[in-house]
């Protein structure tokens, strides 16, 4: 952790300074953490509700972080967990499985208005949703966050050869949906 992340965590588990750090933190990790959730669950309603979630997570277990990772890191596999809470969450109400989860969000982009897409990223989306859950998170933080596969390693909890191994599958698969389709 650096020196600024160590001085944070500090004050968020100081009773006297938590607010105020914890106002930090969100304004320091907002629009990444949002979008990072945003390509997991797709919807803007969704990931704001996920990023909600995940801040309050983060308030009350702050006190449990102990350093072992960068903040951040911890932070993303918190909003992680989260997205893929949700997705279970709303596939279990509406009785469906994954796939249909997945169809029935990118079928919801195309009425977004927050979605900005043009054909081709609606394409690539829909690509990305024929992946399997593991390799879509690879694919998005890799691809879209641009995140370095040590920093994948520490969010996801897996070697950087395993990580390396699924963004190669995920592009490939993406790479032959986009020539069929």
């Amino acid at each position: 952790m650096s020196d600024n992340e160590t001085k944070l965590v500090k004050q968020l588990q100081s009773v006297s300074n938590k607010e105020a750090a914890f106002k930090i933190l969100i304004s320091l990790y907002k629009e990444r953490l949002y979008w990072h959730i945003r390509h997991i669950v797709k919807s803007h309603d969704d990931a704001d509700d996920v990023l909600q979630n995940t801040f309050i997570k983060v308030f009350k277990n702050i006190d449990k972080f102990k350093g072992d990772s960068k903040l951040y890191s911890w932070l993303y596999r918190i909003a992680t967990n989260e997205s893929l809470t949700h997705l279970k969450r709303n596939a279990k109400l509406k009785n469906s499985n994954s796939i249909d989860t997945q169809d029935i969000v990118i079928n919801n982009l195309q009425s977004d208005v927050y979605f900005e897409g043009e054909a081709i990223q609606l394409k690539l989306q829909q690509a990305i949703a024929t992946l399997p859950e593991k390799q879509q998170l690879v694919f998005n933080m890799k691809y879209f966050q641009e995140l370095k596969y040590s920093e994948l390693s520490e969010i996801l909890e897996t070697s950087e050869g395993a990580l390396k191994a699924s963004y190669h599958l995920a592009a490939k698969k993406i790479e032959a949906y986009l020539k069929d389709h």
